[in-house]
């Protein structure tokens, strides 16, 4: 599955991951390849995006390993879309 995560500044990622999981407003949910097409509200918390990713070093001090091996980004809100196993995240 491919993802993006776009902030105001700058695209902070964009590559293949395995998963993604991201603070939903009606709680945290996780996407796998072939997940159903969705568009959500995001609150505070983490994006978890679990693979074997790459980091540009611009970007890299934004991120941090997570307790479970996964890769996070804090973000304070944002949106996601997830259409034909590619999920664009605007986050704030």
């Amino acid at each position: 599955m491919y993802l993006e995560i776009v902030s105001p500044e700058a695209t902070l990622f964009s590559g293949e991951v395995t998963s993604i999981a991201v603070p939903g407003v009606n709680g945290e949910f996780e996407m796998l390849k072939d997940h159903a097409p969705i568009v959500s509200l995001l609150k505070a918390g983490y994006v978890k995006i679990y693979g074997d990713i790459a980091l540009d070093e611009e970007v890299k001090d934004k991120f941090t390993k997570g307790k479970d091996k996964g890769t996070w980004l804090a973000i304070g809100s944002g949106t996601l879309e997830l259409n034909d196993n590619k999920v664009i995240v605007l986050a704030d």
